[in-house]
């Protein structure tokens, strides 16, 4: 092992029995002191495959990767591949919304991710199948989602599920062994996708009880429309216990969401308790989303209320779909905005200089390192 890499690989902790090790250094020390039952054995991992390292680095997200980076001189030249993939996805994001100044522009989107997808990195592996599917490239699509999927990556696995449901010829089978595995990672999506699957028996035995249990694993994930089923399936005791406490407080949750099914049960509910300013908030909600059968409720409410009610109505309604619109848009900011805010603090290692730096913006980072590219 190199010198530089002393004290620096001995990062992982593993407790006998353990596998054969591939690191030859490694096997070495766990068997010279596997002999004292129940003692901590730690492993130097500096010497693991090239091609091992990039697998297992594949499904990483940011900070995993550049976590895995810092661990010795080997492993950061190793992840090299890796991290210009990095770069490339961030790059192809910038092209595919055209935010933070830069042109829109698909095809380069497209060309980036494909370049991220050639170096290994699943999640560029994923947004290239996501713009062939949009294209009507399904097949092509399909196979990156597939690669993706068979590195471990929760959103291909959950993609290539949805593929197979929605192709020429379905494959709802195929659709469910793979939703199941991203549902198992705690991917929500996937776990909603599962839910629908054992509700209608579609690829699977109907089993409404596991489908109300993935719908509540996928509702506490974020998931909104499995919040709106939750709450269902608690009112009528399908799969849950009948509870109406429970039923009353995930509708309002998906219905705060902006489920327009849900915000129009809410305000039906307001209005027949008598809270007619609020139930005129939720049905106008549901109302600007598409929900026509909220109309005449919430036409008998407004000829309730004086003016200054039903304007204080249209003026919550007004902030909260800003707030919506804002939130939404926050959620799909770019991944340079995130490690900006986030990771500003945290220490990386200059890939030509064997020099630390401290409170670096990553943003600068990845321009320093787009700059070294074209340096070296």
């Amino acid at each position: 092992m190199r010198a530089q890499d002393q004290g620096r690989s001995k990062c992982f902790s593993i407790h006998p029995p353990l596998g054969r090790s591939r690191c030859r250094n490694s096997f070495k020390k766990r068997k010279a002191r596997s002999a004292t039952p129940g003692r901590v054995l730690e492993f130097d991992f500096s010497d693991l495959p090239d091609e091992l390292l990039l697998r297992i680095a594949a499904p990483m997200d940011l900070p995993t990767l550049l976590a895995a980076s810092a661990v010795c001189k080997s492993w950061r030249e190793a992840l090299r591949p890796m991290r210009e993939a990095m770069v490339l996805l961030c790059y192809g994001k910038r092209f595919k919304h055209g935010r933070g100044g830069w042109k829109r522009d698909p095809q380069k989107a497209l060309e980036s991710f494909l370049k991220g997808a050639a170096r290994g990195l699943a999640a560029a592996m994923v947004d290239a199948g996501l713009m062939y599917w949009e294209m009507g490239r399904k097949e092509e699509s399909r196979g990156l989602y597939w690669k993706a999927a068979e590195l471990g990556h929760p959103t291909a696995q959950c993609n290539l599920g949805i593929s197979f449901l929605e192709a020429d010829h379905p494959n709802p089978v195929e659709a469910v062994k793979w939703f199941r595995k991203s549902a198992m990672s705690g991917y929500a999506r996937a776990q909603y996708s599962l839910a629908l699957c054992l509700h209608r028996g579609r690829g699977v035995e109907q089993n409404p009880k596991e489908a109300a249990k993935w719908f509540l694993q996928a509702a506490e994930g974020g998931n909104i429309r499995a919040m709106y089923n939750v709450s269902i399936c608690y009112s009528t005791g399908e799969g849950l216990p009948q509870d109406h406490r429970q039923a009353r407080k995930w509708m309002k949750l998906a219905a705060d969401q902006g489920h327009k099914s849900a915000q129009l049960e809410r305000g039906l509910e307001l209005y027949a308790s008598g809270d007619l300013m609020k139930a005129l908030v939720y049905l106008e909600l549901a109302t600007r989303a598409g929900e026509s059968s909220a109309a005449h409720v919430k036409e008998i409410i407004e000829e309730s209320l004086c003016p200054s009610l039903r304007n204080r109505a249209m003026s919550l309604v007004d902030k909260w779909q800003m707030q919506h619109t804002h939130h939404q848009e926050f959620l799909n900011t770019d991944i340079f905005m995130e490690i900006e805010e986030n990771y500003s603090d945290c220490i990386f290692h200059s890939f030509s200089l064997n020099v630390s730096y401290r409170s670096f913006s990553f943003h600068n980072f990845f321009v320093c390192y787009i700059c070294l590219q074209h340096t070296q």
